[in-house]
């Protein structure tokens, strides 16, 4: 876990209703290129650890026979249900559990996804069970929006959100060092996902990147929902001053755009996958 932090179940309080309409979705093709990447045939099983709302795991549901979301939230869990049902995908499930309390009589799997979730684990412990867990030849996937892409040469027809204007707002309500559930975050988040997964005895890594870099449109509601969708700018840190801060960062987004309206570039996506020696 990262260092000085302790996990608490407050980590995305209040935050799962505002996933789905506040999150940017991952590059379009990325469901095909893991499909393409692994062979996969609609055989086998998933597990996805730290599901949230289901974005991932509902997008790979025809590739396997059963997937299984774990998530310790249970209101990220039941937003995962709700999406499911909408969507007619029947072949999921979904455990409250953190990625510590695996193997949790689950079974064996042929591939575990974490998306953007790996690093709020006991990375080592973690990794060690994962291992375990798939069958042989299985992968342990890894997924996340590629950092630092390179800039689009395509102008966006409406102003970009203010990123850094919003972040410092939360700095000016919750302090310079940011939040993590009822702790902090002194170092940031871990990396190197790639030196734990191979101390481990996991092999034959591939990283693919999916392109994206398409302008997508956004109002103001949807930022708003990106700033709650966070952990450390989750509705329950704010307390009696949520409505302030909410009204604040209503009013640096009028001031950016007076008719709320934004577009960005859609990130990339990164996937990465290490294989169980068989």
């Amino acid at each position: 876990m990262p260092d000085g932090w302790q996990w608490d179940d407050s980590l995305f309080k209040g935050s799962a209703a505002y996933y789905e309409r506040g999150r940017l979705p991952y590059a379009p093709e990325f469901a095909e290129t893991l499909a393409s990447a692994l062979g996969l045939d609609g055989k086998g099983r998933l597990l996805d650890v730290g599901c949230g709302p289901g974005t991932v795991i509902l997008a790979l549901a025809s590739c396997f026979s059963e997937v299984i979301g774990a998530d310790p939230d249970q209101s990220m869990l039941v937003e995962a249900e709700r999406q499911a049902e909408r969507r007619g995908v029947t072949n999921a499930r979904w455990v409250n559990a953190r990625a510590e309390d695996l193997p949790a009589g689950l079974g064996a799997f042929r591939a575990v996804v974490f998306a953007q979730s790996f690093h709020w684990t006991d990375r080592d412990r973690v990794a060690t069970t994962v291992l375990e867990m798939l069958e042989p030849g299985g992968a342990f996937v890894h997924i996340s929006d590629f950092k630092d892409p390179p800039a689009s040469p395509e102008p966006l027809p409406h102003p970009a959100p203010p990123y850094e204007q919003i972040s410092e707002l939360v700095r000016r309500y919750l302090g310079p060092v940011r939040r993590a559930g009822q702790g902090y975050l002194p170092n940031g988040t871990p990396g190197r996902e790639d030196l734990v997964l191979a101390g481990t005895g996991f092999e034959n890594f591939e990283r693919h990147i999916v392109p994206a870099g398409q302008a997508v449109s956004r109002t103001a509601d949807d930022i708003v929902a990106w700033v709650f969708s966070r952990s450390d700018s989750a509705p329950h840190h704010f307390g009696e001053k949520l409505k302030d801060f909410e009204q604040d960062v209503r009013e640096v987004l009028r001031q950016t755009s007076p008719d709320g309206l934004f577009s960005e570039h859609l990130p990339p996506t990164e996937i990465m996958t290490w294989r169980k020696p068989r």
